[in-house]
């Protein structure tokens, strides 16, 4: 429910509306206007009766509900578009003008290879590294990732390029772990819906990127970043990563659609994935540049040395050199529809 204040209510009556929300069981969140203030009442649905009460209450106008079940995610409580920074000096922005754009490989395999990579793709324009440490495969025979390992790599990729690190847990007993090395933590299209992560994530105060599950929609989407949301980490950022259809021609779809009913539903910032959306590397570059014309807010791109010999999707990867050329062009189109990358 939304409790419109009064024009000119004090702070005292907004503080005690606050406190009755409370005293109700629901999460306040004030919004305050240059005119008038509207708090947010967060909660279990089957007592909004009990809110509506509230209207009875000194500086209250009146209390309307909440019409998408994405409460925090939406834009009915949240007007402004969100800006989720990471990084040292928090510098590299989501949701601004500029274009962030991460790149790496799909997992760390040695400290060569991710110092070589990461030097590459910071050259070539990325602001934040990504890697894998903790893998997700299909066949539980396929290689898992070095776990800790790879996150200690991960951090001294940090420190060598000064590239903020963009990585996936799996479980929440490795959050902590994970929250020690990363700037920004992935929660992975198979992880989109495991409800409980989401909940565990939502109670850490680092940036979350949230990939789309490759079978749902984009209300179950934004519903799993209520999920984190609700419990008190508001930094999400959306990344559509491709969904499966009937298409064999790729390994998924990407669905450009989403960053245009994403803009008119959610506030949070919304970043494509191109390279497990084409899962092909001859496909990422133009579906980069779609989906900057298209509106994204950033960019996730892996990117390897030597995909011949990458340990996974090296079908997907860029070389360094091809990266390098789909930022020049990224860049045009970013400049086109008034952006920077």
């Amino acid at each position: 429910m939304l409790v419109v204040m009064k024009r000119g209510a004090s702070r005292r009556e907004i503080r005690d509306v606050e406190q009755e929300i409370k005293d109700l069981g629901y999460k306040s969140h004030p919004i305050i206007g240059v005119e008038r203030t509207v708090i947010g009442a967060i909660g279990d649905e089957r007592g909004k009766t009990r809110l509506q009460s509230l209207e009875l209450s000194a500086g209250v106008e009146r209390v309307i509900p909440i019409l998408k079940p994405y409460k925090l995610a939406g834009v009915e409580l949240h007007k402004e578009k969100s800006r989720i920074a990471i990084g040292a000096g928090r510098k590299v922005v989501f949701g601004g003008r500029k274009i962030p754009v991460i790149a790496g490989p799909c997992c760390v395999e040695g400290l060569d290879q991710i110092l070589t990579i990461a030097k590459a793709v910071k050259k070539a324009g990325a602001v934040a590294l990504r890697g894998g440490a903790y893998k997700p495969r299909t066949s539980p025979y396929s290689f898992q990732g070095l776990e800790g390992e790879g996150l200690e790599l991960l951090s001294r990729a940090r420190e060598a390029t000064g590239l903020p690190v963009v990585t996936e847990v799996m479980k929440e007993t490795v959050l902590d772990l994970v929250v020690d090395h990363a700037d920004m933590i992935q929660i992975g299209a198979r992880n989109m819906q495991n409800f409980d992560l989401l909940k565990a994530v939502g109670q850490i105060r680092k940036p979350v990127m949230l990939k789309r599950g490759l079978a749902n929609t984009i209300r179950e989407w934004l519903m799993s970043a209520e999920y984190i949301m609700s419990q008190g980490n508001m930094q999400v950022v959306l990344c559509e990563r491709g969904i499966r259809t009937f298409e064999t021609q790729t390994r998924n779809t990407l669905d450009l659609n989403a960053i245009a009913v994403l803009k008119r539903e959610t506030h949070l910032p919304v970043v494509v994935d191109p390279s497990h959306g084409t899962g092909y590397s001859e496909y990422v570059e133009d579906m980069a540049l779609a989906a900057v014309a298209a509106g994204a807010d950033g960019l996730m791109v892996e990117v390897h040395h030597d995909p011949h010999e990458a340990w996974s999707d090296g079908s997907q990867s860029l070389t360094p050199e091809q990266f390098a050329r789909m930022i020049k062009r990224v860049r045009k189109v970013a400049r086109a529809v008034g952006r920077d990358v």
